[in-house]
């Protein structure tokens, strides 16, 4: 099946044009940046550590958007480049343990932001809050580092 995704005319096109592939991993690489970068500067508010001044639910509400829009853009793209190589992605178990840690890192995310209007009213931010924004970030950095490693680890990519 993955080998069939492969073979597609647009997919050959795809991966066989270097501009085109280069492209789209510069635009994956930012757009993931760009998400990560915004939940990160909510969690460290959430945290206390940043942006103290700055309403959580404000905050949230401004960066999120902007967030979101950048993570569409990133399946966008890491599909793309997926598919360029779906047949050694696909079977690699390296590969599954980089999407359940994106799938970790999105329900974290999600958690705090729909916590963070909740938070905001409140006179001090819970410490359990404050666990899971830690929580959020280091899943996101987890996130970063094991999808860095799987081209040097298993020869992908």
């Amino acid at each position: 099946m993955w080998e069939a995704l492969e073979q597609t005319h647009w997919v050959q096109t795809f991966s066989t044009t270097g501009w085109m592939y280069a492209s789209v991993s510069v635009i994956h690489y930012l757009t993931m940046f760009w998400f990560i970068g915004s939940v990160a500067v909510v969690d460290l508010r959430v945290m206390g550590v940043a942006a103290k001044k700055r309403n959580l639910a404000e905050l949230a509400a401004q960066v999120f958007p902007w967030a979101w829009t950048g993570m569409v853009l990133a399946i966008v793209s890491g599909f793309l480049m997926f598919a360029a190589d779906a047949g050694d992605w696909a079977p690699d178990p390296v590969f599954h343990v980089k999407l359940l840690m994106i799938t970790l890192s999105l329900v974290a995310t999600i958690l705090v932001q729909r916590g963070s209007s909740k938070w905001s009213q409140l006179p001090e931010i819970p410490a359990w809050a404050k666990i899971l924004a830690l929580v959020c970030l280091l899943l996101w950095v987890g996130t970063i580092l094991s999808a860095s490693e799987i081209p040097a680890m298993e020869g992908l990519g």
